[in-house]
């Protein structure tokens, strides 16, 4: 049977759920027998309150920006669809399961806990038994696994659940080698089969980027191009397109 797992990331106002503060960007990236598909979640949140200067400070994302997003309540279902029986890889779980739970609490009805929905890897305290005594951030965890993220100027949640995507794989013994072979080879290599998924899935909802958003990706793009020393893949790829 095919592992569904889902790696997670969520930015927020602030940093206690308990004095009010709301989750307002959540990005989630797919992988399945440990594959990254595409099939990723992406979405800023209109929080109705004020973000903290500070955290501000370190995603970058204001209330102007926030303004015309949807609001939790409006995506819960999908969120919770496309997360449904899927085990979660988290780089401090209980900061971002404790913010998804109020969310989830805001609503009343019967909600469900997010571990009720989902397991829960905390790549945190992995690496904290891996490398005991060391830092174990995700900046400091890429500095150790050799990853890029010089285009990592600020911190967001889906930008840092691709990073974290790759981090856990390289903790977990790296990326299994792609195999088109769909039976058994005679020389001994054996390979598997292409894994589809169930046709029975929920449809998730397609949310097109506005215009602001689509300002932002170049923005980022252009960062990335000047923090890389080989450029930017994504913009060779549009350009040769």
């Amino acid at each position: 049977m095919s592992k569904r797992q889902i790696v997670l990331d969520t930015e927020t106002t602030g940093l206690e759920p308990s004095q009010g503060h709301r989750i307002i960007e959540i990005g989630c990236v797919e992988m399945i027998d440990r594959r990254l598909t595409g099939n990723n979640f992406h979405q800023y949140l209109q929080p109705d309150r004020e973000i903290d200067q500070a955290a501000i400070e370190v995603h970058g994302i204001t209330n102007e920006f926030l303004a015309d997003k949807p609001r939790f309540a409006d995506l819960v279902d999908d969120f919770l669809a496309y997360i449904e029986g899927a085990e979660l890889v988290i780089h401090n779980a209980p900061f971002d399961v404790g913010f998804i739970d109020h969310e989830l609490q805001r609503l009343g009805g019967d909600r469900p806990r997010l571990d009720a929905v989902c397991g829960v890897i905390d790549t945190l305290v992995m690496a904290k038994k891996m490398h005991p005594g060391q830092r174990n951030s995700l900046d400091a965890l890429c500095k150790r696994y050799d990853i890029n993220n010089s285009h990592r100027e600020l911190h967001g949640a889906l930008l840092d659940a691709e990073i974290l995507a790759d981090v856990y794989l390289m903790m977990t013994g790296g990326q299994g080698a792609l195999s088109l072979d769909s039976g058994s080879s005679e020389g001994g290599g054996g390979g598997e089969a292409i894994r589809r998924l169930a046709g029975g899935r929920p449809p998730l909802k397609v949310v097109a980027a506005t215009a602001e958003e689509l300002a932002a990706h170049q923005a980022r793009l252009e960062a990335i191009e000047k923090g890389a020393s080989d450029g930017c893949l994504w913009r060779r790829l549009e350009s040769s397109s």
